[in-house]
């Protein structure tokens, strides 16, 4: 893997304290109102899904309230992390659900003055979504690629990959573009997308928000197992089971889990393996406290595919395609011009990576806690944290078509890192009053350390093979060069919601950070590179101000200016110690409307935001980066799910981005005005599903995805042309007539890809010459049961 890639954002201001000012001028009646306040905090036992708590004054008020509001679409109150399991229902997109990487303050996804998407594992089972990937593919505005690079690649909101920060249970491991693994979803509970700079909430690094991936987690109550296998037309398989409840012993619940999955590609000789243990134990030893912790190994091994050469349409002739890229191309690895480009049918399913090539990691997860009781009002809740990994890319990596000798010149590539991290996160959570206004504050105090060491390679071995039916040969000799770096990070965050009214709340937040980083680099035989080590720091202050506005019961107005941080290039390998290393800036304004209603049987979301980052390194093309100097992002996005009658749900969404560089001037040209690479302006998502209630219960839906034009590179020569997909499926559930020992039984048929549509899924902008094409029809068996 060529681990380089670019980062992100920074500075906002607001501290909670200003979130009470000007409150005792507000009319009495107002304040009488406001005096209502957040559920109290109770510690409790984690769950399967958080969902909303009425509860105290709230929930009187709620009930003196009926006359006005319907038992179901009121909005949810606010829930502290660690409030008992709610029997509520899952509203049509899911946002009573409470994700906390969005707020530390327990509120819900309408709560939030934010846009914020949680998939949860039942979505996930029905769509058959197998990796992280499949499922950002299925959210809104998100797009993915799984570039062999780094593993699970996202574009959002106009920003990809690194602006992007990966979060593992709330926790960020390092810089995605580094760290990220292809993921199976059997384990998670859910995924968590929080759109736009997220730095509050996990730090440097969110110019384009978080996605937060979540394990499943103990629940108290009987013990419940499940089930699950899958076999498909590539003769891939995956197999999980997972068990979890209360235990013999008083207080003690327990979730365990163990996944094992083969996944086979459409490309010659490429296939991932994957397996993933996890198991958490919680311990209620008294009202006032309860401990836990959690354990969580995860392996990968797999046998990459790097892509697709560009190849001249002269060349190809006949084998040449039209609809998967277009383009007239000056290969950036060979320099010679190829003219009008095309993917060459005859390379669909070729594999050009080496015969002995690996990509392999290996993660331990181990993490513990507890939450404390210290008055009625306040708690105290502490999580400490360990986390190891050992990956290793030995690959051929790049594929550039010659068109000197019609040959495709190929150059190998080796990186191996050994990481570790330890941290703390410590969060104190008080419910007041302020001047009569209900008031939480969260005060949360994070410290980590993080080592870093990177054996790469010293030479790049490389050859010329035939287009077709290449000889792929070995690797050949290798020498290596290390490099090191240690990240040190602390902070303090505060977050406020003062509730001025039963129906409008502001919610703010400031985060202060510091980052500090060491970096070391020898050459081959170990003589330390000129200008190394060196250290440098920074602290950037970032933070969000925003507002809640029920307007109507389940109608939600929201607002925010948010803010982000991050080091301007964080594949701090990639860049040498003359270059400015200094920090990005981001900001946004978000405004949108949240809405519930046809007794919980609709939902729709919108939202517009115009994003600004500031001081941006962007790959130039290869193995090289420029300063973008700014980076402009403006769109808006629309959700909506509706059950019309009981047996039919409709569900769709639609994302449109306009992103484009901006001041982005450098020697021997100008990107100013060009997209950034993977991103489309337009991305839409469309489902629909018939149950029939039939003694065998049988349900058919189907599920459509459009992705517009996007660009492989900054330079915006090579365009990756839109494309629309579609899958089927069909489940019946078997009734326990059958089994008797099996609650719960149910046979899936699902096609991916019915049409067999051939498309360009992703552009790595490090590899400018070959393009990841999305897989081919393909037709899966799977069962699943619950006991």
């Amino acid at each position: 893997m060529s681990s380089i890639r670019i980062l992100r954002p920074r500075r906002f201001l607001i501290a909670s304290a200003a979130l009470t000012l000007a409150v005792a001028d507000l009319p009495a009646a107002m304040a009488q109102q406001a005096r209502e306040r957040l559920p109290a905090v109770e510690i409790s036992p984690a769950q399967s899904r958080k969902q909303a708590k009425p509860a105290s004054r709230e929930g009187q008020s709620a009930r003196r309230a009926s006359s006005r509001r319907s038992a179901v679409t009121a909005a949810p109150k606010p829930a502290v992390p660690g409030d008992a399991v709610q029997t509520q229902a899952a509203t049509p997109l899911n946002s009573n659900a409470v994700a906390e990487s969005a707020s530390r303050l327990g509120l819900t996804v309408r709560e939030t003055p934010a846009t914020v998407e949680v998939i949860s594992a039942e979505t996930m089972r029905e769509q058959g979504y197998r990796t992280v990937s499949e499922v950002a593919q299925g959210a809104v505005g998100v797009t993915s690629g799984d570039a062999p690079g780094e593993p699970a690649g996202f574009s959002m909101r106009g920003f990809t990959n690194s602006q992007i920060n990966t979060l593992y249970n709330g926790i960020k491991i390092g810089p995605q573009n580094m760290t990220s693994r292809i993921m199976d979803t059997a384990n998670l509970e859910a995924v968590e997308f929080l759109k736009g700079p997220a730095s509050l909430m996990s730090g440097e690094g969110a110019a384009g928000g978080a996605i937060n991936f979540v394990t499943k987690q103990p629940h108290t109550g009987p013990i419940r197992n499940e089930a699950d296998f899958a076999w498909d037309s590539l003769n891939s398989f995956r197999a999980h089971y997972g068990s979890g409840g209360s235990t013999n012993v008083q207080g003690l619940d327990y979730r365990f889990d163990i996944s094992r999955s083969s996944l086979n590609g459409f490309v010659d000789d490429t296939n991932t393996k994957m397996l993933d243990v996890s198991g958490q134990l919680n311990y209620r030893i008294s009202d006032s406290l309860k401990v836990w912790g959690a354990i969580e190994y995860r392996e990968d091994r797999g046998k990459a595919y790097w892509g697709a050469p560009l190849v001249p349409v002269a060349f190809s002739g006949a084998h040449a395609t039209s609809g998967i890229v277009s383009g007239n191309y000056v290969s950036n690895y060979n320099k010679t011009n190829l003219g009008a480009v095309t993917i060459d049918d005859r390379t669909f399913n070729t594999n050009y990576n080496v015969l002995d090539n690996r990509n392999v990691a290996q993660e331990v997860w181990l993490r513990g806690g507890f939450e404390l009781k210290l008055a009625p009002d306040l708690m105290l809740k502490s999580q400490a944290y360990g986390y190891g990994a050992e990956r290793t890319w030995f690959n051929n990596e790049v594929e550039a078509f010659n068109s000197g000798t019609n040959l495709v010149d190929r150059e190998r590539f080796y990186v191996a890192h050994s990481q570790r991290l330890v941290g703390n996160v410590t969060d104190l959570i008080w419910d007041t009053d302020i001047a009569g206004f209900g008031n939480r504050l969260v005060t949360t105090l994070s410290s980590s350390y993080l080592y870093f060491v990177r054996p790469g390679a010293a030479n790049f071995p490389g050859d010329s093979v035939s287009l077709v039916d290449p000889n792929r040969g070995f690797y050949g000799t290798l020498t290596t060069k290390q490099q090191t770096a240690r990240i040190d990070n602390e902070a303090l965050s505060f977050e406020d919601r003062l509730k001025l009214t039963r129906t409008f709340s502001l919610i703010g937040g400031l985060r202060v950070e510091h980052i500090g980083l060491d970096r070391n680099s020898t050459d081959a035989v170990g003589v330390v590179n000129a200008g190394f080590p060196y250290t440098k720091d920074w602290a950037p202050v970032t933070g969000r101000i925003g507002y809640t506005w029920e307007a109507v019961p389940g109608l939600t107005f929201f607002s925010q200016y948010a803010t982000g941080a991050d080091v301007s290039a964080n594949n701090i390998f990639l860049l040498s110690p003359t270059q400015p290393l200094d920090l990005t800036t981001a900001r946004t304004y978000e405004t949108g409307v949240k809405h519930l209603f046809w007794d919980n049987r609709a939902e729709w979301s919108f939202s517009a935001y115009d994003i600004l980052r500031k001081n941006v390194y962007a790959a130039a093309g290869g193995q090289a980066l420029n300063i973008a100097g700014r980076q402009e992002s403006k769109g808006v996005e629309l959700a909506a799910s509706v059950r019309p009658i009981d047996p039919l749900r409709l569900w769709g969404n639609i994302a449109y981005v306009d992103a484009r560089y901006a001041d982005y001037n450098f020697v021997g040209g100008s990107f100013s005005g060009n997209t950034p690479p993977n991103v489309p302006r337009i991305v839409a998502n469309a489902g629909a599903s018939y149950r029939f209630f039939t003694p065998w219960p049988v349900e058919l839906g189907i599920t459509g995805r459009h992705v517009g034009d996007r660009y492989n590179t900054d330079a915006n020569t090579v365009t990756m042309k839109a494309y629309t997909v579609a899958d089927v499926y069909a489940f019946v559930d078997i009734p326990k007539t059958v089994f008797g020992a099996v609650d719960q039984a149910r046979l899936t048929f699902r096609v991916r890809n019915i049409t067999d549509k051939r498309y360009a899924i992703w552009g790595d902008p490090f590899y400018p010459d070959q393009i990841l094409l999305g897989a081919p029809r393909t037709y899966e068996l799977s069962a699943a049961f619950k006991w």
